[in-house]
């Protein structure tokens, strides 16, 4: 089933208020996600200021790239509410006042004993042979328009207003139209090698126009490839979905560490249950996150022992054993140091793995030889303690997490060879 039979919406969102980067557009994030429940699919999203060019421009740009155009805010009765006006211009038609209309809205402040402002008028006036969308919870009517064969919706910019009318109204229609096609998705998580190396292993995947469609996303140095296939049926739409990621697992190999939402600690901590082992890790310049990270994870009791934040020099000694005369020599951040870091962990907590990091998070502290961002990451089990340097960029917090991450993905790496991860 090729692209040009699947119908396709677009979201258009309208507000000043959503261009000073102050309010977060909660509405377009939650139609597309309850389009894609439909198997209707969301190919752009476009937010735009209170002005009718403005609307009017975003509006032709939504029905050359969509057949479905959902429109939030702008419905008020303020004279920056011109979202009506809009749509009357782009359907070549004038405002009508519908007396119908206007009576449910005086009926709305009725029945809360205050009389309606002259100004709320306005919101009973909607495009010329367009239908109103009833608001059972606010004096904005919808709007529900045709040009073209491309649908056109208008809803109010208030999240619950938008909602109840979009679940209760709009999406039973948009289902019925979307009927006969079907979306499968699915994501692969990767660490390991950054967004343009791991392009160019998988070759054209991410080329547009495909089907299915692959979709790249970076988050904390974790590559998110979503696998997103469009058929007639759920399940080719499956097959297809099922057949990319083959391919695409073929061609990342052990860069591919798990599947939608798993995380690394999950992962990790899912292979250390199987196989029975514990994990003790001690900590200086990620401060306890790689704890955290492993202890957000349910059941992470059954293989997690214990950690130390050994975050001065002094600490690294006392609790980890780590010689006075060692950090002297090389620094406390180090192989060396890193190295009897782990040893020190896991001799005293008696565990299979254990897992080190010591390095400069910044802003300050680093030095010609000693940059910040460099990182030594050691693990150790019961053959010997591997140790890494790393050199993280951008900010303190970026350099914490993916130093915790990586040494996550070390162990992960080393568990793999006893027996497979999970997926």
């Amino acid at each position: 089933m090729g692209d040009e039979h699947i119908k396709k919406a677009s979201i258009v969102s309208i507000g000043n208020e959503l261009l000073n980067g102050r309010t977060i557009d909660t509405n377009a994030t939650y139609i597309a996600g309850r389009l894609r429940t439909i198997s209707l699919p969301v190919v752009s999203v476009h937010s735009v200021p209170d002005e009718v060019d403005a609307i009017e421009r975003a509006l032709t740009l939504a029905t050359s790239e969509a057949d479905v155009v959902v429109a939030t805010g702008g419905l008020g009765p303020t004279d920056d509410d011109l979202t009506r006006q809009a749509f009357a211009r782009f359907l070549g038609v004038e405002l009508v006042l519908r007396p119908d209309l206007l009576a449910k809205i005086r009926q709305f402040f009725d029945r809360r004993g205050i009389e309606m402002p002259a100004r709320n008028t306005i919101q009973a006036c909607i495009p010329e042979g367009a239908d109103a969308i009833e608001n059972e919870m606010g004096t904005a009517p919808g709007v529900r328009a045709q040009k073209d064969g491309k649908l056109l919706l208008s809803l109010p910019g208030v999240p619950t207003e938008m909602r109840h009318m979009f679940d209760t109204l709009v999406l039973p229609e948009l289902q019925s139209l979307a009927r006969g096609q079907a979306i499968a998705a699915k994501r692969l998580r990767c660490f390991g090698a950054g967004e343009s190396k791991i392009a160019e292993m998988i070759g054209d995947a991410m080329q547009r126009g495909r089907n299915p469609l692959v979709n790249c996303t970076v988050q904390t140095g974790v590559i998110s490839l979503e696998i997103v296939a469009t058929a007639n049926n759920q399940a080719e739409a499956e097959k297809m979905v099922q057949e990319e990621e083959s391919s695409l697992r073929a061609s990342l190999g052990k860069l591919v560490y798990g599947v939608d939402d798993q995380t690394l600690a999950e992962v990790v901590g899912a292979e250390l249950a199987r196989v029975g082992k514990t994990l003790a890790v001690a900590e200086s310049c990620t401060g306890g996150l790689l704890a955290k990270l492993i202890t957000d994870i349910p059941g992470s009791s059954r293989y997690f022992a214990c950690g130390w934040v050994t975050y001065s020099n002094e600490a690294k000694s006392r609790e980890l054993d780590v010689p006075p005369a060692m950090i002297e020599e090389y620094g406390a951040v180090s192989e060396q140091v890193a190295r009897a870091m782990a040893q020190g962990a896991r001799r005293k907590a008696g565990t299979d793995y254990a897992i080190s990091i010591t390095g400069i998070a910044g802003p300050g502290g680093g030095t010609e030889q000693k940059p910040v961002g460099l990182v030594y990451i050691a693990v150790g089990d019961h053959d010997g303690t591997d140790a890494s340097r790393f050199v993280f960029s951008f900010d303190r917090d970026s350099v914490r997490v993916r130093a915790a991450q990586t040494a996550l993905n070390i162990l992960r790496l080393k568990l793999d060879l006893t027996g497979p991860v999970p997926i």
